[in-house]
């Protein structure tokens, strides 16, 4: 319960998170278990819809082969249980009553015609912080709209801003927009359990994926805010003023770069650039000649950067990133490379602070690598993934007999039943 203190081990691992989000809202949890919560998934008997979600392991379509769930259902326990039975609502009753937190995906008003809103689980546990992730909102004229991802992202302006000029708006290929509204529900979490520890009173925090992923429309806002420029999607290039934009991303031999062209204050950058340009035999006397220094952001002119595309996009192409990356930084060239999922298993940074875990996995011989913690704890305190993803139910025995108080009949009861 709330007046639980932390111990030295894990950050949140006095608390108990009771998750019965799918796929719309693993990741809160997920982050809350990274931080040393006791997260329990509950999942319906058949087990939880994120499990039916590819890519499986060895193309094996099984529920427990889904790496989806495996990446962000680790370091959580799993119970099964249908809250639309009579018994199963009084099951979760006595779970929440023990719990700290709640995390539902469910459709605005489902779990109140369960008797299972929060004004009732707050009579039981009124130190109960509840979160609801919905696309839209607990109210609104959107609230019981659902969405897709691709939908999500349009309708919170993300996609205006994703892709090529002349051309049509573009989704992210992985989904985003329920990620973005989970991140936001653990924020929330934490400080609906900061004014918890102040006042022991709990709260219900209501996420809406469409403002989550509005507040990160980059530089757009402010753009509009301070300067009145609506910024437009531009694929490679960033816009820099009303009329004026330059090239971000290049291509290189092994990838790409991002490489932004900017005078003003970081004219010395440029000036290094185009030294190192010279050193290979390929400067331009018409980009050596420019007054960087007096060129602030937003005043590199169109033709400026029409005539400097061809002689960088060689120049690039004649290396790796890993040469352009030293290079840049013996050179103190504000270069970076972008990074592929591959470039990140062996990154000497993330190597460094140990990010990737290695967890076994029923049924397989070798582990599996899993991302890290987001954060590092000082002190004696541990995060990240610890635990592989559960199976279905595979906690059921501990949770319902060991720490619920339930007998093996009754347990085999509710099995029979169709409850758990």
């Amino acid at each position: 319960m709330a007046d639980r203190q932390p111990t030295s081990e894990y950050l949140l691992s006095p608390y108990r998170v009771l998750d019965l989000t799918d796929d719309r809202g693993l990741l809160c949890g997920k982050m809350l278990a990274d931080l040393g919560a006791d997260v329990i998934q509950v999942e319906p008997p058949q087990g939880n819809a994120a499990r039916r979600l590819g890519p499986f392991a060895n193309d094996d379509v099984r529920p427990e082969n889904s790496l989806f769930w495996w990446a962000y259902a680790a370091n959580k326990r799993s119970i099964t249980l249908d809250i639309e039975t009579v018994d199963g609502c009084i099951l979760l009753r006595r779970l929440a009553k023990q719990a700290d937190f709640l995390i539902e995906s469910f459709p605005p008003g489902y779990l109140a015609d369960l008797g299972l809103a929060f004004s009732d689980l707050k009579e039981l546990n009124p130190a109960l912080v509840m979160v609801s992730i919905t696309a839209f909102g607990q109210d609104g004229p959107y609230a019981n709209y659902q969405a897709t991802d691709i939908v999500g992202m349009a309708l919170c302006g993300f996609m205006s801003l994703t892709g090529d000029s002349d051309r049509a708006p573009l989704r992210l290929s992985f989904p985003h927009f329920y990620l973005h509204g989970s991140a936001a529900g653990a924020t929330g979490a934490m400080l609906a359990h900061a004014h918890r520890a102040l006042t022991g009173e709990g709260q219900h925090v209501d996420v809406s994926c469409q403002q989550a992923v509005a507040k990160t429309l980059a530089h757009a806002p402010q753009s509009w805010d301070i300067e009145g420029v609506i910024i437009k999607r531009m694929g490679v290039f960033r816009q820099t003023s009303a009329d004026t934009k330059v090239r971000v991303n290049w291509r290189c031999k092994d990838g790409y770069i991002n490489y932004m062209l900017q005078g003003g204050s970081v004219a010395a950058s440029t000036r290094a650039l185009l030294a190192w340009l010279d050193e290979e035999g390929m400067g331009d006397d018409y980009l050596n000649d420019i007054n960087w220094e007096e060129l602030g952001y937003g005043l590199v002119r169109t033709e400026v950067m029409e005539r400097i595309v061809e002689p960088l996009q060689n120049f690039f192409e004649s290396k790796t990133k890993d040469e352009l990356s030293q290079g840049s930084v013996d050179r103190r060239i504000l270069l970076f490379p972008v990074a592929t999922p591959r470039d990140l298993l062996q990154h000497p940074q993330l190597e460094a602070r140990k990010y990737f875990r290695q967890l076994e996995q029923p049924g397989r011989d070798t582990t599996v690598t899993h991302p890290g913690a987001f954060v590092s704890a000082m002190g004696a305190a541990q995060v990240g993934p610890s635990r592989r993803a559960p199976l279905i139910g595979e906690h059921n025995f501990q949770i319902y007999c060991e720490e619920l108080g339930l007998s093996k009949e009754e347990l085999s009861v509710l099995k029979q039943g169709g409850v758990i």
